[in-house]
């Protein structure tokens, strides 16, 4: 099943895509379905966030995204400095999607059953509406299932998630690289020939052109954004304090030879920080990985892009047509929640996207990228997703920085080889599906094992 490249690269405010953009998504899904099936006044609505958007929902942000979807707001076109949320808590009012007033409490109408996990998927919640003789109206079951993707749960299994005609449809990585060779295609270019199926080139360049904008406008405001990320860790951002030192280093000529990891940390860590303080990011799969890709991609900006055989532009967009190519593979044959699969399936995943589509900037073979994109996910396999107190901060953004480095690296020893490899990446994206499976529920984004309940009790 072909993943389009605007699925996958999305807008939304973080902490989470599955936790956050998710649940958004699904509260402005269902109000707007209300609201055109029924002529009943709604009095009030009722939401029950399940499993792990309820164990870690208040650091991920989950009941804030679901007042944003009430109301609906559009994660790319709202207004970052208006206090939403501080305005239905002082007023007890909410403006469901912005044009009928109901009686609102954040506490009282958005439960958190951290008891109860649905079958169907650990991200579940519930909605209801009712009228003025407090008699059901709607209820929904939604599932956020990775990468800000929801699906209601009469979709899960008749296959209703959004299908694409393309004219160049692979499910597997062999598939991939047998269409490039019998067309003389690159991956990127089956990609773009995809995307112009649904989309005007154009109208392409012009989307690709605002990821890459938001992507960058992250890092240069991460970069300098001091203070202190939310919630009761107390943790300071670590963004500034190390552009400080680059730039000391720099003006005092410091020969440093490992200084360009020291780049790529600090951009990884202005896009995740910014991404923990609720900030507009864009999913790369997901948005607690959301700084692998941009940081890896400002390395090809700025330190090897000399040695792509395309101009920056050009090389930015093979990078991300590749990237996207990978990153449907494992949407397709594994997953990229890290409800579901672990840490493996975000940054896991964000990393073997980025060593791909670094190589293909680089001029590498498909089977080059297929190798980077292999190297750089079997070595983070098995990865937990235990975040500290439910924040994505403790390990999310280190994280993040170390997964990016990984990438770059993957793409080196690629590059080095001539392609032939024995491992392929689609034994890898099998081998990740079934060890998240296989890993406990408590190591997948609950925070009931591992450093969340071993650093610090919240």
């Amino acid at each position: 099943m072909y993943h389009s490249f605007f699925d996958i690269f999305s807008i939304g405010i973080g902490p989470s895509s599955s936790h956050t953009v998710g649940p958004m998504r699904a509260s402005t899904r269902f109000v707007r379905d209300l609201l055109q099936q029924s002529s009943t006044p709604v009095k009030r609505v009722l939401i029950t966030l399940y499993g792990s958007l309820a164990l870690t929902g208040i650091g991920h942000g989950t009941p804030n995204a679901v007042v944003y979807g009430l109301m609906g707001l559009e994660a790319d076109k709202m207004d970052l400095s208006m206090d939403y949320i501080g305005q239905v808590q002082q007023s007890g009012q909410l403006i469901l999607d912005g044009r009928f007033p109901i009686a609102f409490q954040i506490k009282k109408d958005i439960l958190l059953d951290k008891q109860t996990f649905l079958p169907e998927h650990s991200n579940g919640m519930k909605f209801q509406a009712f009228d003025e003789n407090d008699t059901l109206i709607k209820e929904d079951i939604y599932f956020s299932i990775g990468g800000g993707t929801v699906v209601r749960q009469d979709e899960l299994g008749q296959n209703k998630t959004v299908q694409y005609t393309v004219p160049y449809p692979f499910e597997s990585c062999a598939e991939l690289m047998q269409l490039c060779t019998n067309h003389n295609m690159r991956i990127a270019e089956i990609v773009m020939k995809n995307e112009e199926a649904h989309h005007s080139f154009k109208e392409i360049r012009y989307r690709i052109e605002q990821i890459v904008k938001i992507m960058q406008t992250a890092i240069e405001r991460g970069s300098v954004t001091e203070g202190q990320l939310p919630g009761e860790l107390g943790i300071p951002r670590r963004a500034p304090i190390i552009y400080r030192r680059l730039e000391e280093k720099f003006y005092n000529n410091d020969q440093d030879p490992l200084m360009i990891v020291d780049w790529i940390n600090l951009w990884a860590f202005a896009v995740a920080e910014e991404n923990a303080c609720g900030g507009q990011i864009v999913t790369a799969p997901t948005m607690g990985s959301a700084g692998v890709l941009p940081a890896v991609l400002r390395y090809y900006e700025r330190f090897a892009s000399k040695k792509s055989p395309f101009d920056i532009a050009l090389g930015i967009g093979e990078f991300l047509l590749t990237a996207s190519a990978i990153c449907s593979l494992y949407r397709t044959n594994a997953s990229i929640s890290g409800a579901e699969v672990g840490c493996q399936g975000e940054v896991g995943v964000a990393s073997s996207m980025a060593a791909a589509g670094l190589t293909a900037a680089l001029g590498g073979t498909i089977q080059q990228i297929e190798n980077a994109a292999e190297i750089a996910m079997e070595h983070h396999l098995g990865l937990t997703c235990d975040p500290v107190c439910g924040y994505v901060q403790i390990p999310c953004i280190e994280r993040n920085a170390i997964s990016a480095v990984k990438a770059v690296n993957a793409a080196r020893l690629a590059l080095r080889g001539n392609g032939n490899h024995l491992i392929t990446l689609d034994s890898v994206i099998k081998t990740m599906y079934e060890t998240g499976k296989h890993l406990s529920d408590d190591y997948k984004e609950t925070a009931l094992a591992g450093l969340a309940k071993n650093a610090f009790t919240c």
